[in-house]
């Protein structure tokens, strides 16, 4: 499509910063949001999103959003923002045939794509940015390589995409539409646990996030995750009390305390049920 690639003599679709403490609020393109060395809190629509090296959010085109950080050392950002219709364009050669791509080139008009907005941990996605990263910090990227780049990443997005779909599948409601809103619902509320998962949150907290009764979110939580929110909150409290002990020397009752476990005791009894060895063996092993 011609009008894509002309754009890209202009369009700069790389934000690559570090910063310990920003700011921003504003909207723009279907973009990709990742980070290294720290988190950064996003406030998109009804949803609140944490991300840091171990995952990427995904924003719409248009979708309103804040981005706060706050850190005792610098968070570096590395965000790609894809060109307007790219993702249709690769959407459109993937459904139509070679005959109907031959007969009628030009992408349709009404023609639009809108993703789940979450946090996605795709390993192929994450390889490609990675490499994406690698060159452009090398400053030996040119043109031509990051608009490939940039085509490859947007076929991976619509396979996660395809992959959301198949997870939609798991809800139980007649109405494909019905699904769909819960299954974005449910996501906000998960979320919501994922991005506060160090403060005192109750299950009437995620499920007033996600615009649910606390009964309805549960239940249709343990569908989707094949778990409860409680059990979800716990195994992300235990992972993060595990990096701490690997990355920092604190103590291990502050660890407990700052993940958001109130009892030391039965910090040590979880991790232990968790790793098969308490805090203080493992913190040992390391």
């Amino acid at each position: 499509m011609m009008p894509i690639n002309k754009s890209m003599q202009s369009y700069s679709p790389i934000l690559h910063a570090r910063s310990e403490n920003y700011f921003w609020q504003g909207k723009g393109a279907l973009s990709i949001k990742t980070f290294k060395n720290g988190r950064a809190f996003y406030h998109a629509g009804r949803g609140h999103f944490a991300v840091d090296e171990g995952n990427y959010l995904l924003l719409n085109r248009g979708q309103e959003y804040s981005i706060t950080i706050e850190s005792e050392v610098p968070v570096e950002s590395f965000c790609i923002f894809f060109p307007e219709m790219m993702v249709e364009e690769v959407y459109h050669s993937m459904m139509a045939s070679n005959e109907q791509l031959l007969d009628d080139p030009v992408l349709p008009k009404q023609m639009s794509v809108d993703f789940v907005e979450k946090t996605y941990n795709d390993k192929w996605l994450a390889t490609t940015l990675f490499q994406i990263k690698s060159e452009y910090t090398n400053k030996s990227l040119d043109i031509t390589w990051l608009e490939e780049k940039l085509y490859e990443l947007a076929h991976g997005l619509l396979k996660a995409h395809r992959q959301v779909n198949k997870e939609i599948l798991k809800l139980q409601s007649q109405r494909a539409s019905t699904r769909e809103e819960l299954y974005k619902r449910i996501y906000i509320g998960h979320e919501f646990i994922s991005a506060y998962f160090d403060q005192s949150i109750t299950l009437a907290d995620a499920a007033r996030a996600a615009c649910l009764s606390p009964n309805h979110f549960l239940r249709s939580y343990k569908q989707l995750f094949d778990k409860s929110p409680h059990q979800y909150l716990t195994e992300r409290r235990l992972q993060e009390s595990r990096r701490l002990l690997l990355q920092t020397d604190k103590s291990i009752t502050d660890i407990c305390l700052e993940v958001g476990f109130q009892s030391p005791s039965s910090f040590s009894g979880l991790f232990s049920n968790r790793f098969s060895m308490t805090p203080s063996q493992f913190r040992q092993k390391k």
